[in-house]
């Protein structure tokens, strides 16, 4: 999913335009490459978790591996990392991570996950993220673009800024690689330069200036107006511009953003802030114009110019016929390079050749200086098809690999600076393109500039605006053609000329209105005077062609069947090869200094040969005057003119036929003279002739030469494209590397915890494989085995141990093969006794490689157990002898567990199951049971001992008398959980 932008070299706002899905929350996209994992966990240790933003990452990752960028953040912030998932809403306090081999966008604040279409060297998915959060965002987007090499993230922050957005890049001097962040410097779309350590501040701060600036009264308010109209002021006397007739809501936000910059919150203070600094009026008028374009930008709209509207327009031009085009508001030129493009695959699918003028123009010269340099960086191969990519651009390796127009497709565009509102339109347009500017003009400026645009079109030419504008004021001037993509059809509707429709400044004109329709049906009478004109020119003006520099005709006004004649051979519309005899000699001189001298040829007289005779043919090249600026002879049109001249003017230079009534030695000398001027005519068509047959063979050879200078571009851009993939992969290693290096520092920390742990608790262990080889071991385990640091990578077998008896190989090859535990307690030949376990080794994927032996010293604990044994079975023997048994009760659950001599006192065989008090109750006669519950509750209430006798009937049938006496046991909290005491049989 590619995100692109729409936007032009005005200034934009496009939340003004249409419908965005800003968030509540302001959403951060933070772009990096080689260098980024540093600075992204420099960025989060100084982010505040409660900054109430959400922040989307976008690093070049190894599109073959699995990130581990979201657990290494996550060690940085109390904020939430995790991998962005598609259809996954964006949530403040959370931070999300690109997948690998993915590219992302954003639409109403949801994440939107697609797989790349480029190839790996190609891909931009810093730009393509935050090219859709800027339309997604509109001003409230966010883009940061820290360490990494290269351009991605350039043309996204350059759409960003164009939205109104915020962009941060991290100060070159702190990154690891400076390539990215000094890309987007050098472009002029940083908006704020800063270490990575002191942005999470700004963007608090930004926060908390937005917020102010919400609760201020509305830049429509007096005060408010009167700040305005003096900024606006001081920026026409420093730069020349008038921006009072865009509209105030865009200049407001515009101003507003600079003024934060110097944290200003008052439009007088700023106002005089820029009076005392010029440098910042500069400042301000480029933010005002922040170039914002792409090439093809709305993709279908420009498939609608190919396919429906460029047909249409041409199918009933002429052979030859100059394909006129106006790109208003050109920004850096791609757009007007995108018609070009269009319009050459036009003429060679459908093999026609037609002259082609386009003519772009902008307010901004720095704009129009990249727009003529025609380099573009290589993040516009994600807007140019590969097929365009290779017809009409060739790398440039003095541009860190970006692409540069080709010369053919330069040479179709004339690009001048030109302030659209008040300098003259050009003229006679078939196809006008005025893209996003309308929308940012106040409603009084839209309707002059519509009727300007009128009035520049031929009829039936069309205007292509963008798909936020439309013609709302005088319909009847353009009617739709393609609604969806706003293309509209000039009407033959006349308006007045542009003279009586130029624009003043506010200043001197604050009254103009846009004309009424009434105003416009009475212009009609403008036709006369071209009507007039048009007549004049049919009747008087000489027979002419208009060449471009090379002689090639273009148009031709006349007869000039006098003049030029088909050439033989191959067809051809060259002025000097179709010339008659006699002509083209004077007239390719004078067509070579038009065309690099641009000096002019004016009445130059020849005799020409017509209809088998000679006449005297008068001729003048001129060069068309250009109506922009910046136009160099070689892109001049030239007017070659053809005039008889009248045999009662100059004699006739030709030779004298007649004439025998001379001398005698006046005729010899002519006739001498005739044939030193036929054999030099002759010498001359010889030498022309040979001329023509060397540049044949120069163009030959230069024909050779280019296609061998193709194949070698061919392999240079093969050669490109691998360069472009390895730089990709570098970046991707140089990520995948830093990753990588802070799992090995994690992982050598989890080891020398693992170590210090293992050393420091009284437990041996061996870590055993397969084959029961040993791995590790730890310095408890010597105790049981004696082990030496070289036995690391011996069978367990080998090491003698200290175990009394067998070993443990056979335990340990049965947890092997049913991957079941074992406990055994074993004693070593120094008599201590230990505890062993053994479970398999289990991997974090559940993978069995080995087993764990663990060795728990438990000497104290058996030889406490041993003296326990011998202690209950003294007791037990002692109350056999005074027949007193022993008993004790769990309350809660009425569970009891006796001593043998209570068995044998109620007559029962021992048994290991627990005997409750229900079983005791039911051995009592039926007037004692009652009694003896009574007295057991009452000494669990009250805390008492208590004492007392009763009769049991004995499972033989006997009745014995017994005495039992107990006391409570309470927990910490003073609860009663049991009784304890014993039970003497009294009966004797």
């Amino acid at each position: 999913m590619t995100a692109r932008k729409i936007a032009n070299n005005v200034p934009a706002e496009p939340a003004e335009v249409k419908e965005t899905a800003a968030t509540a929350f302001p959403i951060v996209g933070i772009g990096a490459s080689a260098g980024g994992l540093e600075a992204f966990e420099a960025f989060f240790r100084a982010c505040p978790a409660d900054i109430g933003m959400a922040f989307v990452l976008v690093p070049h990752l190894d599109p073959g591996h699995a990130s581990l960028l979201t657990e290494i953040l996550q060690r940085s912030t109390a904020m939430p990392v995790v991998e962005a998932m598609d259809q996954v809403a964006v949530e403040s306090g959370h931070v999300y991570v690109i997948p690998p081999n993915r590219e992302m966008a954003i639409l109403h604040g949801v994440l939107q996950l697609s797989v790349p279409e480029q190839a790996r060297g190609q891909r931009m998915p810093i730009d393509a993220f935050l090219r859709s959060l800027a339309e997604d965002q509109a001003e409230s987007a966010i883009g940061i673009i820290l360490s990494g090499t290269a351009t991605d993230g350039t043309l996204g922050l350059r759409a960003i800024l164009g939205a109104g957005g915020v962009c941060m890049v991290q100060e070159p001097s702190t990154a690891k690689y400076d390539g990215m962040p000094q890309s987007v410097i050098a472009a002029g779309y940083a908006t704020h330069i800063l270490p990575v350590e002191n942005m999470p501040a700004m963007l608090i701060e930004l926060t908390r200036q937005s917020v102010y600036r919400q609760k201020q009264a509305p830049i429509t308010s007096g005060k408010a107006v009167s700040g305005l109209n003096q900024i606006l002021l001081q920026v026409r006397s420093g730069t020349g511009h008038d921006f009072s007739l865009y509209k105030k809501s865009t200049i407001g936000r515009r101003i507003e953003r600079r003024m934060a910059q110097h944290n200003i919150e008052d439009l007088a203070v700023y106002a005089r802030y820029l009076k005392e600094h010029p440098a910042e009026v500069q400042t301000l008028f480029k933010e005002l114009l922040i170039n914002v374009t792409s090439f093809f930008r709305d993709p279908e709209a420009f498939v609608a110019l190919k396919q429906d509207i460029l047909p249409k327009i041409l199918a009933d031009k002429p052979e030859g016929y100059v394909f006129r085009v106006w790109v208003a508001g050109c920004a850096t030129g791609e757009e007007a390079y995108s018609i070009a493009m269009l319009l050459r695959e036009h003429m060679e699918e459908n093999h026609r050749e037609f002259g082609v003028q386009i003519y772009a123009t902008d307010l901004d010269d720095d704009a129009i200086a990249v727009a003529r340099g025609g380099n573009y960086p290589p993040n516009v191969a994600q807007d140019i098809t590969p097929e365009r990519l290779r017809r009409f651009f060739i790398k440039d390796q003095d541009n860190d690999g970006g692409y540069k127009v080709k010369k053919d497709i330069r040479e179709m565009v004339v690009f001048a600076v030109q302030n659209v509102i008040k300098d003259p339109p050009f003229t006679k347009l078939d196809l006008l393109s005025c893209r996003n500017l309308l929308i940012y003009l106040e409603p009084e400026q839209q309707s002059r500039l519509i009727i300007n645009f009128h009035y520049a079109l031929k009829p039936g030419g069309v205007l292509f605006l963008s798909t936020s504008e439309s013609i709302t004021d005088n319909p009847e001037l353009f009617p739709v053609i393609n609604r969806k993509w706003k293309f509209y059809r000039a009407s033959h509707t006349a308006v007045a000329t542009h003279s009586s429709l130029s624009v003043t400044s506010p200043r001197q004109d604050s009254g103009v209105k846009a004309p009424d329709r009434g105003a416009v049906g009475r212009a009609k009478a403008g036709n006369i005077a071209d009507l007039s004109t048009r007549m004049l020119l049919q009747s008087y003006a000489p027979a002419s062609v208009t060449t471009d520099f090379k002689g090639n005709i273009l148009y031709v006004h006349g007869e000039t069947g006098r003049y030029l004649r088909p050439a033989p051979g191959p067809v051809t519309n060259n002025v000097v090869e179709m010339a008659r005899e006699g002509l083209q000699l004077e007239l390719r001189t004078a067509l070579i200094n038009a065309a690099t001298q641009a000096a002019p040829t004016l009445n130059q007289e020849v005799a020409v040969k017509t209809n088998g005779g000679f006449s005297t043919v008068s001729f003048s090249v001129r060069v068309l005057p250009e109506p922009a600026v910046g136009a160099t002879a070689r892109e001049s049109l030239l007017l070659v003119s053809f005039q008889d001249v009248p045999e009662s003017g100059k004699p006739v230079a030709r030779p004298r036929r007649g004439g025998r009534a001379a001398l005698p030695a006046e005729a010899a000398r002519i006739e001498q003279l005739e044939r030193e001027l036929a054999y030099a005519k002759e010498n001359l068509q010889a030498t022309i002739e040979e001329q023509q047959a060397t540049n044949e063979e120069l163009k030959s050879a230069n024909e050779e030469l280019q296609s061998t200078n193709e194949e070698l571009q061919s392999s240079n851009e093969e050669l490109e494209t691998s360069k472009e993939e390895l730089q990709s992969l570098n970046e991707e290693t140089i990520t995948v590397n830093a990753e990588l290096n802070a799992r090995i520092e994690q992982l050598s920390r989890i080891q020398n915890d693992m170590k210090n742990l293992l050393d420091n608790v009284n437990t041996g262990t061996l870590f055993l494989d397969h084959q029961l080889i040993i791995r590790r071991y730890t310095r408890e385990a010597v105790k049981v085995y004696r082990l030496i640091a070289t036995d690391i990578g011996r069978p367990l077998s080998d090491i003698k141990s200290n175990i009394e008896g067998e070993d443990l190989q056979a335990e340990l090859q049965a947890v092997l093969d049913t991957l079941i535990p074992i406990e055994r307690e074993l004693r070593t030949m120094d008599g201590a006794w230990y505890l062993a376990r053994i479970q398999p080794y289990r991997t974090l994927d559940n993978v069995i490689e080995g087993v764990v032996l663990t060795f728990t010293e438990v000497t104290d604990f058996k030889l406490a157990s041993e003296k326990v044994k011998r202690s209950e079975a003294m007791l037990a023997t002692a109350q056999e002898i005074a027949g007193l048994g022993s008993w004790e009760l769990d309350v809660p659950t009425g569970q009891g567990r006796w001593s043998t001599e209570m068995f044998r006192i109620f007559g029962y065989p021992p048994v290991s199951t627990p005997m409750s008090l229900e079983d005791v109750l039911k051995a009592l006669s039926q007037e004692d049971r009652k009694r003896v519950a009574t007295a057991i509750q009452n000494s669990v209430d009250t805390q008492v001992p208590c004492d007392i006798e009763y009769r049991i009937r004995r499972p033989d049938g006997t009745t014995n008398l017994v005495r039992s006496r107990a006391v409570t046991i309470a927990d910490a909290r003073g609860r009663v959980t049991g009784l304890v005491g014993t039970t003497l049989d009294i009966s004797q």
